[in-house]
């Protein structure tokens, strides 16, 4: 079987920036043991694999060690991919996935997500936290991962975390967040219990980020920046029940996938 691949860098508009994501663009869904051998074989933070369902497309994501039930920036890639690779002419796509019905328009030259808000709770510092990060944050909030407070960007940029104290958290990430200075927030991620120690640049972080800052900061359109070493940069909207999260792509290469 021949399966067209290609590898997209998210939220960035050069190559080598950003967070590289892998879209396969499958006829049907292969069984999950070959769609987690080709993740693992890509061995990206993730790959998304894309099916159509009628005039709209089904949407699975996978670490190179386990499914995900939410990635933004490899939506973005398959949105991006599917725009421009495949000349999709509708104004917006919508993709069927574990966490409901995603939408994807276009914005100029970027494309702009539709994605789930998640309102942040307070809680306690747990002890795999503080070790992993080597002192205890300002704040602390949990939705899917746990979001941690710092006092301004230098903090976060200068974090060299302990991943083996990270990988015991009971979510699938730690968000560190602060003000920026030539943006609105920033921000890193950490999943090594999922195989990403660092992830370069987190779409669906940002679900839990856009709320907070939004509240905080008193605006509802927030310019954002990760600060991975690759860097990257979101354009986002506070909607309520929703959030817009939007980005630039570049496209990195073509190819085909043999699949035996």
């Amino acid at each position: 079987m021949r399966v067209p691949y290609f590898q997209v860098d998210a939220f960035t508009d050069r190559v080598f920036g950003g967070n590289p994501a892998g879209v396969c663009l499958l006829e049907e869904w292969l069984p999950d043991d070959v769609l987690k051998r080709i993740a693992g074989e890509n061995n990206l933070s993730e790959t998304a694999f894309v099916t159509p369902r009628g005039a709209e497309f089904a949407l699975r994501w996978f670490t190179p060690t386990r499914e995900v039930d939410l990635c933004g920036h490899a939506t973005l890639a398959s949105a991006f991919v599917l725009f421009e690779e495949r000349q999709i002419a509708a104004p917006e796509i919508r993709f069927h996935t574990q966490v409901g019905v995603l939408g994807a328009t276009r914005d100029g030259g970027a494309v702009v997500l539709d994605f789930p808000a998640w309102k942040a709770a307070a809680t306690g510092v747990p002890a795999a936290l503080a070790d992993g990060l080597g002192w205890i944050p300002r704040e602390v909030h949990k939705t899917r991962d746990y979001l941690a407070v710092l006092a301004d960007a230098e903090e976060v940029a200068g974090l060299k975390p302990d991943m083996a104290q990270l990988a015991r958290l009971d979510c699938l990430g730690l968000i560190v967040t602060a003000p920026g200075r030539d943006c609105d927030f920033v921000s890193r991620f950490f999943a090594p219990g999922a195989g990403i120690p660092e992830d370069p640049v987190t779409g669906s972080a940002h679900c839990t980020l856009i709320p907070y800052w939004s509240q905080r900061l008193g605006k509802k359109k927030l310019h954002a920046r990760q600060l991975s070493a690759r860097g990257g940069e979101l354009f986002c909207e506070d909607r309520g029940d929703r959030v817009g999260i939007g980005g630039r792509c570049a496209l990195y290469s073509r190819a085909e996938l043999s699949i035996p």
